[in-house]
């Protein structure tokens, strides 16, 4: 047998008080010990913890932030029905109040039509035209009411049935001035709304 090699066997000693031989070459290396285990297990701990709490913090401020702008959308989206409801309820009730001070309005210029010839004249003197060079259309009620009250007013006076009662208007050779009745209402109450709108 070539290549092979043997080692005689030496018994161990047996003497309690015989020391081992002394170790050759450099001291074996010792394991780290218990309280250094302890110490790298604690420091893995706490490092594990600072990255996993890191990481929810993260995690749980952007579901935050999803959640937030999912709101917001939400909020949004519910408000606008909501304005545009305002809306229309705000232009109904303009509405009405346009019809029912229109009624009212008539009825007080049938009784007192001192108010609607001095709606014409005012009407008149807005336009700023010669007054024997228009004419003046009324409802024709109105007409017989007011023709007396505007005789020394040298205006042209015609009825017109496509009027209602208490609308005005008036035709120059340049201009028109439409002061109906509705409109007038209509233009009040726009610049109310106008006045109480919190932009304005």
């Amino acid at each position: 047998m070539s290549g092979a090699s043997a080692h005689r066997w030496e018994a161990p000693d047996l003497d309690p008080d015989a020391r081992p031989p002394a170790p050759s070459g450099p001291p074996p290396k010792v394991g780290p010990s218990v309280e250094e285990l302890a110490a790298i297990e604690k420091a893995a701990r706490d490092e594990g913890y600072a990255a996993g709490h890191a990481e929810g913090l993260n995690a749980g401020k952007a579901e935050t932030e999803r959640l937030q702008a999912q709101l917001a959308a939400m909020l949004r989206s519910l408000a606008a029905p909501l304005a545009d409801l305002d809306q229309e309820v705000g232009d109904a009730l303009g509405a009405l109040a346009v019809r029912i001070a229109g009624a009212l309005l008539e009825e007080a210029y049938a009784a007192e039509p001192e108010r609607l010839a001095r709606l014409v004249r005012a009407t008149l003197d807005t336009a700023g035209l010669e007054r024997n060079a228009v004419e003046v259309r009324l409802q024709p009620q109105d007409l017989a009411l007011v023709r007396p009250l505007l005789e020394g007013d040298s205006v042209k006076l015609v009825a017109d049935a496509a009027l209602r009662r208490g609308d005005v208007r008036v035709h120059g050779n340049s201009l028109r001035v439409d002061a109906a009745l509705e409109t007038r209402l209509r233009s009040a109450f726009a610049a109310l709304r106008v006045e109480e709108s919190p932009d304005a």
